[in-house]
Parts: C-alpha cells; structure tokens; sequence
C-alpha cells in the first residue's frame, strides 16, 4: 500500500480539487496534504467540456503538470468514466496516468448499471497493481436514481460490488443526511470519501461519522471562475483596475510557488 492509501486509514482527509497546475501549486502551498483534480475545472481550463469529452492524451498531460507541481504530494485524477466504455482501453489509460504520476483515480459509474464500472475497475486493477488508488464513484445520488428513501440500500449493493473487483474507496456525491452517511460508513469497509455540497455537515461532524475523505470537486474551480467573470465584467464596462488587485496573489508570490 502507498502513502496516498495511508491517508485513508485514519481521521478525515480533505482533498483540494486542482483545474490545473497553478491551482496545484497554491493548494499545496497551503498545506494540502494530496491533491485531486478535478474532470470538469481541468476540462473546462483546456476549453473542452466536462462529460468525458477531453482528449485522454489531454488528460495525461494534465496529470504530468499537476504532479510535477504537487512537488511530491499524492495526485488524484479524475478520470470520469475513463474515456471509454471497453475495459481493456480504459485500463490502457489510467496506466498512462501512472505513468504520468498519479497515487489515485475516481471513476464513475454515471448511475448505470454498476457492472460495467465493476468490469473497468477489474481491469485497470489487473493492468496496473495494488498501488494505485481507485475511487469508485457511485452517481445514485447525482443522477437521481430511484426513489430517495432506497439510495443507501442501492449505494451499498454498489459498493460491495465494486469492493469485489477491487476498488480502495467508495465515493458518493450528493448525499448529505447524516442518517445516511452513518449507514454508507457503516456499511462498507471501503473509506467513504463525500463531496463538498451545500447542506453537508462540517469536517469534525464528518469525521465522527466515519467519512474518510471530503472533496472539494469542481467547487474551487468554479468560485475562480465566477470571480474572474465578475472581474472581467467591471474591467470590461468601467475598465476598473483596483477591485483586481483585492485579495489577489502578487506577481512575485505566484511566481515563487512554481516548481
């Protein structure tokens, strides 16, 4: 096992999501103690969509920049649904994200049946080996999938399924009642790693519930958006130039952080 499994193991992992290695580099300068990316923040930093439309080559490279920034900090990629429905291409592609540097995955299930993602687990899992991290993420909850009083018992079996073909984690945006986050950590012995959402309960209520793991996923990334909009509004109605300089990074201390 790795250290980035290690991080699991105990108390309550907060994962930064990184758009890109910039953002990777002020994360870890702040004392992250990992770094995940984050499918849609990279996608959108590369002017593609989220939704596995970026090119996996694009994706790779991604991953290459973020570690080489993360200076020797675990990388997580978000892999989404691994560019590609045949398991043997999506394992061809998270081995070249261990060849790129990354201590983790998530892959998806999109809320379809959970054999399919259980079949690409498998196989990534056979190419690559126990070290990396694979995060199996179950979309019951994002995608609405069957009625709200049955998502536990669904999210369980889903669970179990994917603990089988050999996943390391069990994530489960969109959830938020603590009953149900007790059951889910309860329920499996995979870490329960849950995604920063409004409504979710904070870090020492997680922590007693027995989350392993809380992601920022592609909040970070869309709060720099929003503020550079909203700056580039006002510069491009009033070509106002001080509210940029509010709460901003210099020139010399974002230089600094770079590798």
């Amino acid at each position: 096992m790795t250290a980035f499994h290690d991080l699991h193991r105990s108390g309550l992992l907060i994962l930064p999501n990184a758009w890109d290695a910039g953002s990777a580099a002020v994360m870890r300068s702040l004392g992250a103690k990992a770094i995940a990316t984050t499918s849609a923040g990279c996608a959108w930093s590369l002017g593609w969509p989220d939704g596995d439309a970026l090119p996996v080559e694009r994706a790779v490279h991604m991953c290459a920049d973020v570690v080489r920034a993360a200076q020797g900090l675990p990388v997580s990629v978000d892999f989404e649904g691994g560019y590609s429905e045949n398991p043997g291409d999506v394992a061809a592609n998270a081995a070249a994200l261990v060849e790129a540097g990354a201590a983790g995955i998530n892959i998806e299930d999109g809320g379809g049946e959970p054999g399919a993602l259980a079949a690409k687990i498998e196989a990534i899992r056979t190419k690559v080996g126990g070290d990396l991290f694979i995060n199996a993420r179950c979309d019951v909850w994002l995608r609405g999938v069957g009625d709200p009083e049955t998502r536990v018992a669904e999210a369980l079996r889903r669970a179990a399924i994917y603990a089988g073909s050999g996943a390391d984690g069990f994530f489960a945006p969109g959830v938020t009642a603590p009953q149900d986050i007790a059951r889910l950590t309860a329920g499996t012995p995979l870490p329960v790693n849950l995604l920063a959402v409004p409504g979710l309960p904070g870090a020492a209520e997680l922590e007693r519930l027995g989350v392993r793991r809380l992601s920022a996923g592609s909040g970070l990334a869309s709060a720099a958006y929003g503020r550079a909009a909203e700056l580039a509004k006002g510069f491009l109605t009033h070509g106002a130039s001080e509210p940029m300089i509010q709460g901003a990074l210099g020139w010399s201390e974002m230089n600094a952080l770079m590798p």
